[in-house]
């Protein structure tokens, strides 16, 4: 069962069967002026995305597909700690809902043992009415993958199989939600912004990690030994310290 609300903000869902992209559709809608906390869900994406431009297709109904509009008072350089409030949003929900403890493993998927469950993207546009709009989709495995040949190929999991449990997506939604609502003031403040991004480096499970960065134009490993204050990772390599604001990492063994 759905539990009641217990939030004022975050309260307008928007539930589609289908549509191309959770994101885009609410990227288009804040162009034309569409308020903060507006939710969009989709039972299936025909054209869903992550990060630098792979597309990611699920089973229709056995996923998670959200994303969450927000206008906060931030520039460009600091927009990590949305992704992280949501990010940590959906942790929450993930124990209080499935009783499943996941981890961040930088800079966007939400894994367990290395296995991925969810995915965020971030995505930012400037056009219409008010503040910056950013648009944060998260899309979440609940019953699809299952453990076995689909799974072990895509390096991922799905909640029910972790629960072993059937999980309902309205209640997962509304807790995360729940969740949510008091973390979305940190992000107007520097202080609340540095607080987001010092609780999702204490769930990133990357942070201890012998790992591989793969950039545009070169690659390296490293000790992944934290996040600096605008979240970007710190990895320590044979050539000394260095700071990674975007990249493929992959978790070495």
């Amino acid at each position: 069962m759905t539990p009641p609300r217990r939030r004022s903000a975050f309260t307008d869902i928007r539930w589609f069967e289908e549509l191309a992209s959770t994101n885009t559709w609410l990227l288009e809608a804040a162009a034309d002026g569409c308020p903060e906390g507006t939710v969009v869900v989709a039972d299936r994406q025909s054209a869903g995305r992550g990060r630098l431009g792979r597309t990611w297709a699920s089973e229709p109904g056995s996923g998670l597909l959200t994303s969450i509009l927000f206008r906060p008072a931030v520039g460009l350089p600091e927009l990590f700690a949305v992704a992280a409030a949501v990010s940590l949003s959906a942790l929450d929900a993930l124990e209080a809902v499935a009783g499943v403890r996941a981890g961040a493993k930088w800079p966007n998927d939400l894994v367990v043992d290395d296995a991925k469950l969810a995915g965020v993207l971030s995505e930012t546009s400037g056009a219409g009415p008010g503040p910056l709009a950013v648009v944060v989709g998260l899309g979440l495995n609940v019953s699809w993958p299952m453990p076995g040949p689909d799974a072990d190929a895509l390096g991922a999991t799905c909640l029910e199989g972790l629960s072993g449990r059937p999980i309902d997506r309205r209640e997962l939604l509304e807790v995360l939600l729940d969740a949510l609502a008091p973390r979305r003031p940190l992000l107007d403040e520097a202080d609340g912004r540095g607080a987001l991004v010092r609780e999702i480096a204490g769930r990133t499970v990357t942070i201890g990690r012998a790992v591989r960065v793969e950039l545009a134009r070169e690659s390296f490993t490293g000790t992944a030994v934290g996040l600096d204050d605008a979240g970007r990772l710190v990895v320590q390599g044979a050539a000394g310290e260095r700071i990674v604001s975007a990249g493929d990492v992959i978790h070495l063994r």
